[in-house]
């Protein structure tokens, strides 16, 4: 039995480590870090159910072709080591990267993963025929305990001390041993005689315990990219907030699946009541901007009691050992039906993240079906009850007011769209038609107060007034008196002549607003979505005297094509809701811009966050290139239309001793022993406020 489990649990170590450091792997080729995570998780929910139908496969085989068939396998697949992306699959254009991203994994992990998936029920059935009195289904909260293991080790030990060649050759090292660990035990067992206890079949399980199988599972999962998707676009794409939810889905497998399991049916479905309307509460308007240390306990906690609810009932439910490969083929189908609807349905179905709302709804829905069904239940076929029609009640309630959420949302905005790179919402603020003097005659005219805003997430990245006398004032993060309205004052006044500006991130196109006759400015912008709503929706653009430009793609392979641009200001402001888009503030993309600012320019960084405190990024970056750095700090203006913001202004000391820029700014806050980011090295842990 130890080697049994020594095994399964270092292929879930393994399965489980690499899914982060994966996703971190392709990040510098993909701006949008938490749309990655959640395709990758796709991937790996779609492998995980290969490696569970060829592990099905596999145990109808004789024991021997069993340990042939998968020991050439694993000696196979020491070809794909190390499992470092190769730059052939690093995207070139401006479409949705999700082909290229599945196709990269595949190409890369494909085989280590889907033969690691398929160890542990492989596995758990010899152990089952071969062992007197076996019980294997203990072995499923081993691999689960490894599972979880691998991913704290992630961001915990390996992200702080590890560039990520050095991990990616560190994980196929690791692996390369344990594929040789389970080629001993499948050979070592490939002749022993069958337990006479599991020699029988067991019963069949009925039409409800396999729909079951597949539900509960199903809900598990859309669950857990609803949480996800959630954390992550509106706070931060850090491992940390990638492996949470996760990790606690896997604690739930393994507290259920143990030896003693800690699910209780009276207890959690309680606490589950209390959850599923916490979350859908916490969905409304009230909480849109609610700090980090209210969202990471509610959503972490609400998602790990539906989890225990989820796999506490199908544990309730596992068959006879001789149906133990079946069952496990059932319960990763669901897992990845769920992912299925969660990762690639609902974004091309729903305009904005909706998929969570339904499915809160769903388990509602489900565990009323599960009690009315379940003899145990002291709701079985129940129907006038007075108990029953309350459990009834709280369920349309809850379905009710998260119906109300969505409708209310998505009735708001002028215009809501999502596709891979996110969310993105058009909204009206004080929009009435007020009667005002003008020129000596009434005239009814928008308030002067009314303004458009573009939302992406939970932040709003644009804002413009919609009185024709105020629609061409720079709002939002982007005052004459910010950072980069400092930076464009500087740099005209130098100039006395066009300019040259590029930026890195469209948003509503507020930054055209500064354009002169003859001035260039230059936006890279990967969405083509945003570019659509900045044309359509917002004027700053067509208002513009400069000549602007939109590039399409990601900024810096766009960059990495073109010639230098000569640029007199660069900006960049491409973050995605609140997310960090680490592979643009590394030394690699520093040196990128760099390139393109002509002598005496200055790099402009919008560094505002809501959890992240991003000055000791830029002051590691401006020491390691010999360049100086200062930050400005606004105050918001309601009046203005101004929110509080942080910019950083980079440069050489010329650049920094003009006027506009030497009288407010302040050097950036280091942070002791903090390496300048690279392509190979980011931890951004260290940085939550």
């Amino acid at each position: 039995m130890p080697l049994f489990a020594l095994t399964i649990f270092l292929s879930a170590f393994l399965l489980f480590l690499i899914q982060p450091m994966m996703a971190k792997l392709i990040l510098p080729w993909v701006v949008v870090s938490a749309s990655v995570w959640i395709c990758c998780l796709l991937f790996y929910q779609v492998a995980l159910l290969g490696g569970y139908f060829y592990a099905h496969w596999l145990a109808g085989l004789s024991p021997r072709l069993q340990s042939y068939i998968h020991s050439a396998l694993l000696l196979a697949s020491l070809v794909l080591l190390p499992v470092i992306p190769s730059a052939a699959w690093k995207p070139a254009g401006s479409g949705e990267p999700i082909a290229g991203i599945l196709g990269l994994l595949t190409a890369t992990i494909g085989l280590p993963f889907l033969l690691l998936s398929a160890t542990s029920p492989l596995l758990q059935a010899c152990y089952a025929r071969t062992v007197i009195g076996a019980q294997p289904y203990r072995f499923f909260a081993v691999s689960n305990a490894g599972s979880l293991l691998g991913l704290l080790c992630y961001p915990l030990l390996m992200e702080p001390w590890l560039a990520n060649r050095a991990q990616a050759v560190s994980w196929s090292a690791a692996y390369a041993v344990t594929g040789a660990l389970i080629a001993i035990v499948l050979l070592r067992y490939r002749s022993a005689p069958a337990a006479a206890q599991t020699a029988t079949a067991g019963p069949q399980p009925d039409r409800t315990a396999r729909l079951l199988w597949l539900a509960l599972p199903a809900c598990a999962a859309a669950l857990l990219y609803g949480v996800t998707n959630h954390l992550t676009q509106n706070v931060a794409a850090i491992p940390f907030l990638w492996v949470l939810p996760l990790s606690l889905y896997l604690m739930s497998f393994v507290l259920c699946f143990g030896p003693r399991s800690f699910y209780h049916r009276g207890v959690f479905l309680k606490l589950l009541a209390v959850a599923l309307g916490g979350m859908a509460y916490s969905l409304g308007p009230d909480f849109v901007n609610a700090g980090l240390e209210l969202l990471v306990p509610l959503y972490s906690v609400g998602l790990f009691l539906c989890c225990m609810v989820c796999h506490g009932e199908l544990a309730l439910l596992k068959p006879h050992p001789s149906h133990l490969t079946r069952f496990y083929l059932y319960v990763s189908v669901g897992g990845a039906l769920g992912g299925f609807y969660a990762g690639v349905l609902a974004p091309l179905t729903y305009s904005s993240y909706y998929e969570f709302h339904v499915a809160i709804g769903s388990l509602a829905v489900l565990i009323l079906f599960l009690l009315y069904r379940d003899p145990q239940s002291g709701f079985f076929l129940a129907t006038w009850k007075p108990g029953w029609l309350v459990l009834v009640a709280l369920a349309g309630l809850l379905i009710g007011s998260l119906y109300w959420n969505v409708h209310r949302e998505s009735s708001s905005a002028r215009i809501s769209a999502r596709n891979f790179y996110g969310s993105l919402r058009v909204v009206d603020r004080d929009n009435v038609q007020v009667v005002w003097f003008k020129e000596g005659r009434e005239q009814l005219l928008p308030d002067p107060r009314a303004q458009r805003k573009l939302v992406h997430g939970t932040i709003d990245h644009g804002v413009q007034f919609l009185s024709p006398d105020r629609r061409r004032e720079p709002a939002a993060y982007y005052a004459e008196d910010t950072g980069v309205g400092l930076a464009l004052d500087a740099a005209m006044a130098d100039a006395q002549g066009p300019i040259r500006v590029g930026v890195v991130g469209l948003g509503a196109g507020t930054l055209a607003a500064y354009g002169r006759a003859g001035d260039i400015y230059r936006f890279y912008e990967i969405n083509p979505l945003v570019e659509r709503i900045a044309r359509s929706e917002f004027t700053y653009i067509k208002d513009s005297p400069a000549q602007v430009g939109v590039a399409l793609g990601d900024a810096r392979l766009v960059m990495e094509r073109e010639s230098d641009q000569q640029f007199d200001v660069l900006a960049v402001d491409a973050f995605s809701s609140d997310a960090i888009p680490v592979h643009l503030l590394t030394l690699e993309a520093f040196r990128l811009y760099f390139r393109h600012i002509k002598p005496g320019g200055a790099l402009v960084l919008h560094i505002s966050n809501r959890y992240v405190e991003l000055q000791p990024v830029v002051a590691a970056a401006a020491d390691a290139l010999n360049k100086q750095a200062v930050v400005f700090k606004t105050s918001s203006d309601k009046a203005k239309g101004t929110f509080a913001t942080t910019w950083a202004v980079m440069g050489d000391a010329e650049t920094l001793s003009r006027p506009q820029l030497a009288s407010s700014g302040r050097p950036p806050v280091p942070l002791e022993n903090f390496p300048p980011w690279t392509d190979d090295y980011s931890n951004l842990l260290r940085l939550l406020k």
